[in-house]
């Protein structure tokens, strides 16, 4: 799959399920994807590690930080099927100027 069909699939998917019924306001788009990073934090605080996924027994839905990720991943592809964002040429435009940058952005601090 390329990046093209994740962002047609996962905003097939979300309007299938319901999530854009009523649209959302970009500000609570954006909060969600902080949402799952912020899942990603909780089980890395947790101990959790950072490769391994497992399935929750009560829901027997599919926990870990990779999973947390992958979400982060399918709401934006989402937000960008709805806006008609082409995010595979974004990330390339994005990438070819990366490798340009000078190291650490000219002397950035993490």
């Amino acid at each position: 799959m390329n990046i093209s069909e994740l962002v047609n699939q996962a905003h097939e998917t979300a309007k299938e399920k319901g999530w854009w019924d009523k649209e959302p306001a970009f500000g609570e788009l954006v909060a969600l994807c902080h949402s799952e990073l912020s899942e990603a934090l909780e089980d890395y605080r947790s101990g959790n590690p950072l490769d391994k996924t497992w399935y929750d027994p009560l829901s027997d839905s599919p926990r870990g930080i990779p999973i947390e990720l992958a979400d982060v991943v399918i709401r934006i592809a989402d937000m960008c099927g709805y806006h008609g964002i082409d995010l595979e040429a974004a990330l390339k435009q994005k990438m070819e100027y990366n490798r340009g940058r000078p190291y650490r952005h000219g002397g950035k601090v993490i």
